[in-house]
């Protein structure tokens, strides 16, 4: 391990290159060409996929194949796809495994694609006490978590539905720092914007740059989603768009799913990453964005951005809930890389988010009203 790679920050592309080179990262097959994103690192699904009568974390006593002889009720063979169904949870061993250095830990999300279909997925490990957190130093191997909440969806062995960041030891801005990067690199393009412990972000309840469209309510009992094919889909069998009527506010309602869009364009600089966290909830009884990294890049001038809205995918609780035009619903915390990125989120990686304002995931053909 080159000692560079101990550098306080979350690990960039050709260190999380690095890491698998040196054996820390084991995949039982080579990576995808576009497998290792800027931060981050795409997961996997194996062979099989277990229907499990419940989620569970498996503790400092047990390992997750423990838990799975317990509480499996079929297996699903991924070899040549499988529908995983709606309201259903499943878990997955990953390609990939891990024996990190001692002072390497891990972080995982959903990737964005998943999250805009509300398919909630959680990576754990064995004897972890969190979902998405391993511990540094962990060796031992992956499991994804999957629950499809509103639609069917095909996975297959390869798919790919969650994504991990590396990183040596916190590396988060503070309130300072946020308020400094911002004042030189601009992090959200708005006068009124608001930096302190990370940027807040607010909702678009207007659309005036859409025709008034401001999101989308999920339909339910829809066909399959394949998880794998991109520009696929026509957005009206799926989605009921939202359009605003002149009173710049939205009631969510229970066990509904929505797309929604920040009132601010953003930015993440190329030596620093950025990861979504939902603003407190006493502020409201709902749920924003399951996907949450931000890439070096998001947003960037040069590598296509000139700042990006951030896509919200929103679930309220157990209430209707009012939301008003400008009203916060999260906020943007960043921290630095361990060295320069030698990759950016944009145009030159295909990536397909850059310069968004409201989009639904990839695997939908373009909409407009």
């Amino acid at each position: 391990m080159q000692s560079e790679l101990w550098a306080t920050g979350v690990f960039p592309a050709r260190f999380i290159e690095r890491l698998a080179a040196s054996g820390n990262i084991i995949a039982d097959r080579p990576f995808d060409a576009d497998q290792v994103q800027p931060a981050s690192l795409d997961l996997r699904l194996g062979k099989v996929a277990y229907r499990i009568r419940s989620s569970f974390l498996p503790g400092p006593e047990h390992t997750v194949a423990d838990r799975i002889d317990r509480l499996k009720l079929h297996e699903l063979d991924l070899t040549a796809g499988a529908v995983l169904e709606r309201g259903c949870v499943y878990l997955v061993p990953l390609l990939e495994s891990l024996d990190l250095p001692e002072k390497v830990s891990a972080g995982a999300n959903p990737k964005s694609s998943t999250g805009r279909l509300d398919v909630f997925t959680r990576v754990i490990g064995d004897y972890v006490r969190g979902f998405d957190t391993l511990p540094a130093g962990y060796r031992g191997p992956l499991y994804l978590e999957i629950s499809p909440r509103t639609f069917p969806v095909r996975v297959r062995t390869g798919s790919r539905l969650s994504q991990m960041r590396f990183r040596v030891g916190d590396s988060r801005l503070t309130v300072h720092e946020h308020r400094t990067l911002h004042n030189v690199e601009t992090l959200v393009f708005d006068a009124n914007a608001e930096v302190g412990d990370g940027v807040l972000l607010s909702i678009d309840l207007k659309g005036e740059d859409r025709g008034g469209l401001i999101g989308f309510r999920s339909k339910r009992h829809t066909s399959v989603i394949d998880m794998d094919i991109k520009d696929n889909l026509d957005v009206l069998d799926y989605w009921e768009p939202l359009v605003n009527r002149g009173a710049d506010e939205f009631i969510l309602d229970p066990d509904e799913f929505y797309i929604l869009v920040s009132r601010e364009s953003v930015h993440v600089p190329p030596a620093y990453a950025a990861e979504m966290v939902p603003f407190d909830p006493l502020v409201g009884e709902f749920r924003v964005h399951y996907a949450g990294f931000f890439d070096p890049g998001f947003g960037h001038s040069a590598a296509g951005g000139s700042g990006s809205r951030a896509v919200l995918e929103v679930r309220s609780r157990e209430v209707p809930f009012l939301l008003g035009h400008g009203q916060t619903i999260g906020r943007l915390i960043y921290e630095r890389l361990a060295e320069p990125p030698d990759r950016l989120y944009g145009t030159g990686l295909g990536s397909n988010y850059q310069a968004q304002t409201l989009k639904l995931s990839k695997h939908f053909k373009p909409f407009s009203l």
